[in-house]
């Protein structure tokens, strides 16, 4: 996914490493310092298994980014990762990651963003091979609406309680200053939801993302006449921003959980703010980004759980499944 400006920047900040057959470049269970991008060659990631052994769980070549979480925060490195051929690759530090993505320029901008996309793309994947799991958890499902469930629903200029004096306190907003929050505010809507409201459909098209001030969202998805329940977002998280980012339909349905305030961002709204090149739009993408590494804890969790019952229950063949989507990930970022 690394186009050729991103991948220019990269290179700009990357120190040049080569590793001879059989090297390691990355150990499990070491913390994680940044990403290798590899530019010839060919590496294969394996996972120690419990009682000896090792367990090849992905194979990557020239163009891949491995390791890209250690460059949002720290992490660690889940699986070792080994030179399967004679390898040149360019080493990425966090903090120089960090340093250019500072500087705002249009390299920068789609650096960070195809950052966000690998995650995204990353995350599609290993919710739908969850989803494709038996789990006790899941729930009848209830019939979801077939059109946009939003359409009728009054959008406000005023909520019942002054909401604008608590956002800087929320997760999301924390890192902005008062202007960017005025700045979101001045693009969004306001909505207030009762208890069991639907937002959003499974399929359906990409519209609006909303970022929950009061209340909660559930995030669920149908298995078959099961529904999965994936998430509960509170105060501070943001819902449905995955396919504003790809333009991808739906994987999921959301639901108010009980009686919700929430800021609704349309998608022009959405990319103007988004790729306005400035502070905010800075600010912005780190908050997604953050927002998307918080799923991915969730998904792991749920992944952990599974390879443990599948474990217990002697299915070698979803074992292994799960092994490889959990640690072919390479790095975990921190809990």
């Amino acid at each position: 996914m690394l186009d050729s400006g991103a991948t220019a920047a990269l290179r700009r900040i990357a120190k040049a490493v080569s590793f001879r057959l059989g090297d390691t470049l990355m150990r499990q269970g070491q913390a994680a310092r940044g990403a290798y991008l590899i530019e010839t060659g060919e590496v294969e990631a394996r996972v120690a298994l419990p009682g000896g052994g090792e367990l090849p769980v992905a194979r990557s070549g020239p163009g891949s980014l491995l390791g890209e979480m250690a460059l949002l925060e720290h992490g660690t490195v889940s699986a070792t990762v080994v030179a399967h051929s004679p390898v040149g690759a360019g080493f990425v530090e966090r903090e120089d990651f960090r340093a250019l993505i500072a500087q705002r320029d249009a390299a920068a901008f789609e650096l960070q963003h195809t950052v966000a996309m690998i995650l995204v793309r990353k995350l599609r994947a290993l919710d739908a091979k969850l989803l494709a799991c038996e789990v006790p958890e899941d729930r009848p499902a209830d019939d979801e609406p077939a059109g946009d469930p939003l359409a009728g629903a009054p959008r406000r200029s005023a909520a019942s309680f002054d909401y604008r004096r608590f956002l800087p306190i929320l997760p999301l907003f924390r890192e902005f200053t008062e202007d960017d929050i005025d700045r979101v505010v001045a693009r969004a809507k306001l909505l207030e939801l009762p208890r069991g409201q639907w937002m959003f459909g499974a399929g359906q098209p990409a519209g609006s993302s909303w970022i929950v001030v009061r209340g909660a969202v559930e995030v669920g998805a149908r298995r078959g006449a099961l529904r999965r329940r994936i998430a509960v977002l509170g105060p501070g998280q943001w819902v449905g921003a995955m396919s504003q980012l790809d333009g991808a339909p739906r994987a999921s349905s959301a639901r108010a959980r009980e009686n919700s305030l929430l800021l609704e961002i349309e998608r022009a709204a959405f990319d103007a703010l988004y790729r306005a090149g400035d502070a905010t739009s800075a600010r912005i993408g780190h908050a997604i980004q953050t927002s998307l590494l918080q799923s991915l804890r969730r998904t792991n969790i749920q992944l952990s759980r599974l390879i443990s019952q599948s474990r217990i229950r002697g299915r070698r063949r979803a074992l292994e499944d799960l092994q490889s989507a959990l640690y072919g990930q390479l790095c975990h970022a921190a809990g």
